[in-house]
């Protein structure tokens, strides 16, 4: 028997319907084609995407998946970092599914790439973990409708340094095949100057690649601190392709989350 992770927020975080999911994600990408001011000239190796609600944070979610549309025959892995919002973990979480579920059909997890990492020491199984988990679940029909025939491997990030988790992207890096995304909200219930200022100087902090952002900062910074790692080892070019809070899309301006797309592209390094 397959073991299947079904949606937990499907009809919350996001429609439950798939005609209506299908549709509202479709023309969240459609609004955010990339302008040539704010997109990588090269398709992303990876991206850093919002994980509230469609309405509060779809939007923002939408100008990361807009960028690929070059790509979308090309990517066949999908590696998902998020945090952990309910169940602790030491480690990075794999579900130990065969599938996740969305409204929009079932996602194969890309086993080989389970078998890459599982050795590693701060690699764990924890379907508790993943079972109410939202920080994966609402990237997915964005991935579903962004991308044509990928595999997923996704984990869920408890209690980890950067390294640990640089090292879990390194084994599964893979060439333009791979894609690494890393969900992550940023500041919570800030009134809306103080979040747009601290948001700021967190995107700064990422777009330097400072691998040094606290759970203040960014709900995910330990995968995001562990991407930052990464993509100096790799000499990734970040990007940053838009940023807003709640109070700018669906919620009250005196206790905001903040939002920011982020994509990291192989460029040419600058250090010397």
């Amino acid at each position: 028997m397959h073991q299947v992770r079904p949606p937990a927020v499907a009809g919350a975080f996001y429609p439950g319907r798939s005609q209506a999911l299908s549709h509202d994600v479709l023309a969240m990408l459609a609004a955010a084609k990339p302008d040539a001011a704010s997109s990588a000239a090269t398709p992303p190796k990876a991206l850093i995407v919002p994980h509230a609600g469609y309405i509060y944070s779809g939007s923002t979610a939408a100008q990361a998946y807009a960028q690929l549309a070059a790509v979308r025959q090309t990517i066949r892995r999908v590696v998902l970092l998020g945090p952990v919002h309910r169940v602790p973990v030491r480690g990075l979480a794999l579900p130990g599914a065969d599938y996740f579920a969305t409204p929009l059909g079932q996602i194969e997890i890309d086993q080989d790439a389970v078998a890459a990492i599982r050795p590693l020491p701060q690699v764990v199984v924890s379907p508790a973990a993943h079972a109410q988990e939202h920080s994966l679940e609402v990237q997915l029909p964005f991935l579903q409708l962004a991308l044509d025939d990928f595999k997923l491997l996704p984990l869920a990030v408890g209690d980890a340094s950067p390294a640990e988790v640089a090292q879990v992207l390194d084994a599964v890096w893979g060439g333009d095949e791979t894609l690494i995304v890393i969900s992550s909200d940023l500041s919570h219930f800030l009134p809306y100057a103080t979040a747009q200022a601290v948001d700021g100087e967190t995107v700064q902090g990422m777009l330097q690649l400072q691998p040094a952002l606290n759970h203040q900062q960014a709900c995910g910074a330990t995968p995001v601190n562990g991407l930052l790692l990464a993509a100096r080892q790799h000499q990734l070019q970040p990007h940053l392709l838009g940023r807003c809070n709640s109070g700018d899309t669906a919620g009250d301006k005196n206790r905001v989350v903040g939002y920011a797309a982020l994509a990291f592209t192989q460029g040419e390094s600058h250090a010397q």
